[in-house]
């Protein structure tokens, strides 16, 4: 099959850090102009992905929030959009104003940040607002939960997610930083569903996708696709997940991929 179309996830795979490299840019907008459509997939808020998006200079439908997001930027309109339910936000917000972490909540238009003690001006994108305590009243809707800190992440994993893990997904994501942050979803929020969501949209068949991701999230997104592509830094069982293992996103992975591809046919 042809390849019409490139799903690329951001953290540890399109972006070094917080920064996308030339190598990268150059090659996502070579695979743009020679005709591909080219959809962000992250765990970050949709805001963030538009910034990348916009640096490369496409506008097509981004996938944010791991999966619990499809945003189109031309109409600015959600086409796949679910939430943390209430109670299970209710017991995670308790525990992180109960604990030291960093937590990261997006909602609809705002997007939050829980940390221990103000930081100092001009720290945080500005994209981000500080709060020093989460509550449902004036956090609710949440589509994401990005939560670090040792304990705290232990706890969730031991003591809330098995009371919900029918009600949402949680997954281990490496952060720019390079440490493990969980991130909660709504069970329904999911990378692949999303990504069938923007084939619909654009009129594609899923099996002409190429995903790229480094993730235990990426892993749905690359079942429904026709090609996968894992990160050289991702963990053996992603590899695995995946039909092809490209150099690390500090290599430039994703662009020797789309090269190949561009030149063979076959990322």
């Amino acid at each position: 099959m042809t390849f019409k179309a490139l799903a690329i996830d951001l953290d540890g795979t399109l972006l070094i850090g917080e920064d996308l490299s030339q190598e990268n840019k150059n090659a996502v907008r070579a695979a743009h102009d020679a005709g591909l459509e080219i959809i962000i997939a992250t765990a970050r808020w949709r805001q963030m992905a538009e910034r990348i998006a916009a640096e490369i200079g496409i506008q097509k439908p981004i996938i944010a929030c791991s999966g619990a997001q499809v945003y189109l930027p031309d109409t600015q309109q959600d086409i796949f959009n679910h939430r943390i339910p209430h109670e299970v936000l209710s017991e995670i917000y308790a525990v992180c104003n109960d604990q030291r972490c960093i937590a990261t909540i997006s909602l609809d238009k705002d997007i939050v940040i829980k940390l221990d003690g103000e930081p100092a001006a001009g720290i945080l994108p500005s994209d981000l607002t500080w709060v020093p305590q989460l509550d449902v009243t004036s956090h609710p809707q949440a589509r994401i939960a990005a939560i670090q800190g040792s304990k705290i992440v232990n706890f969730i994993k031991t003591e809330i997610y098995p009371k919900y893990q029918d009600k949402i997904n949680l997954y281990d994501s490496i952060g720019p930083s390079g440490k493990i942050v969980i991130t909660i979803t709504a069970k329904e929020a999911s990378k692949g569903e999303a990504l069938l969501v923007c084939c619909e949209h654009l009129g594609i068949d899923p099996l002409s996708v190429v995903a790229y991701g480094d993730a235990e999230n990426d892993i749905e997104m690359f079942k429904v696709s026709g090609a996968s592509v894992a990160m050289g830094q991702a963990e053996q069982f992603i590899k695995d997940a995946a039909t092809t293992v490209t150099a690390s996103n500090e290599e430039h992975g994703v662009a020797q991929s789309i090269m190949k591809l561009i030149e063979t046919g076959q990322p």
